[in-house]
Parts: C-alpha cells; structure tokens; sequence
C-alpha cells in the first residue's frame, strides 16, 4: 500500500503479533538478583567503601584473636598488678621500653616480653567494639519497639511517647553520659560483683545502660514514621 501523508486507513501489518526476535530487542531482561547481591555489587564499585570495610574487617580481628596469644592483660600494660601500687613509669612507653619492674626483672636474669607498640589500642579497641556492638543492639531493640507502639496505637500513647522522646532530646548527651556512667558504676559493682558479668566490669556495663537509656529516641522516631507511613498505605486501607 502506498503510503499518503493524510491517509486515515489502518495497516494490518503494524497489527501483527512480534516476533520472537522482535520480542528480544524490544525487552531487555535484566538477570535476577538479590537484595544482598545488588549492595555487595554497588560495595565494590565503591572503591573508598570497600577498602574501608576492609580495614574495619581487619582491625576487628585483630581486636579479638591477638589479645588470646598476647601475654600481657590490659592491668598489666599499665602498670596494675594486684596487692602492688600502680608502677608510673609504665605511662607513655616507647616501643620495646619497660617499666621499672620489669627493668628490676630483666637485670636479675628473668626474660620479660617485650613492649610492641600498638598493643594497648588493640585492647582499647575491643572495649570501644563491644560498647558500640552491644549498644547499637540495645538502641535498636528499645527504639524499634517503643518507636512501634507510638506509630500502631497513635492517639494519646502516641503523644504522651513522643513528649518524652522530646525531653530526652532536650537533655545535654556528654553530660547525661558522664553523671550517669559515674552514678550505674558505683551502683552496679555490687549487684554484678561474683557473677559473669563481672569480667565485663561495671563501668563497661553502665555505658551500655547509659547508651539504651539516651539514645534510642532517634531510632524510635524513625520506626514511627515509618509505621505512620504504611498505615496511610492504600491495600492497608484496603485490607
């Protein structure tokens, strides 16, 4: 058929079912994946996140597998010894130093480790690891929950929640941190004193208390608006 600019009639052939190959080109199947998968992909193209995570991956280890062949504990790099007086001389010590103690050890014939530098921040490390692991767990769990209650059951729950979510933001965080990590200290080495918990320490402890109790209102504040968003979802209304 000879094709007019103003010819109205319809060509059948622009009608037919596509083709296999027309099908082909005209739909570019992407291969299916994962949630996962597709973060890792975009992690690794990221080339400052992925030797970031790396270093990260690296210094945990390093935290938790070289303190069980290190010979030193933590007390004793700085000097603590049980039934003795702190020995000073063990601050600021430059690599393969010793201390006064040790320096009386080694010149009466004893073979004393030495000193590698670093070996202290590994120990710092593992505390700082565990305070930001088990705190962030605590914050999730206190947030998620409270966050949800407000955001489900709405009206004066919702209110009266997020009035104390908005005094708790009020209150001066290193200030709050600091009193009350002195306060939970002393309060808690004799409810932990003999248990497993001890070799946490009560200090180690009170920070986790201090961290659930200050800062789980930004997570719960996003759980609730979260929530708040699905419930104007319209196959919520639906159902």
């Amino acid at each position: 058929m000879k094709k007019t600019p103003f010819n109205i009639q319809i060509n059948v052939d622009d009608l037919l079912p596509a083709s296999s190959e027309d099908k082909a080109y005209m739909v570019k199947m992407r291969p299916s994946t994962t949630f996962f998968k597709d973060g890792v992909k975009r992690l690794l193209k990221n080339k400052i996140a992925t030797i970031s995570l790396i270093t990260i991956v690296i210094i945990t280890l390093t935290s938790i597998i070289l303190p069980i062949f290190w010979p030193y504990s933590y007390d004793q790099q700085l000097g603590i010894s049980p039934g003795a007086p702190v020995d000073p001389s063990y601050n600021n010590l430059a690599p393969f130093e010793y201390g006064s103690t040790e320096q009386a050890k080694i010149d009466a014939g004893e073979k004393v480790f030495p000193h590698i530098f670093g070996f202290r921040i590994v120990y710092g490390t593992r505390i700082s690891l565990a305070v930001g692991f088990f705190a962030s767990i605590i914050v999730l769990i206190i947030g998620m929950t409270i966050g949800s209650i407000a955001g489900y059951v709405g009206g004066k729950v919702d209110m009266v929640i997020m009035r104390i979510v908005d005094i708790i933001y009020a209150l001066p965080d290193m200030l709050m941190v600091i009193l009350l990590s002195a306060v939970l200290k002393d309060s808690l080495q004799p409810a932990i004193e003999g248990t497993v918990l001890a070799k946490i320490g009560s200090n180690i402890i009170s920070l986790f208390i201090v961290f659930g109790l200050l800062y789980w209102v930004s997570m719960s504040r996003l759980i609730r608006g979260q929530i708040l968003s699905l419930r104007e979802q319209e196959y919520v209304l639906a159902a």
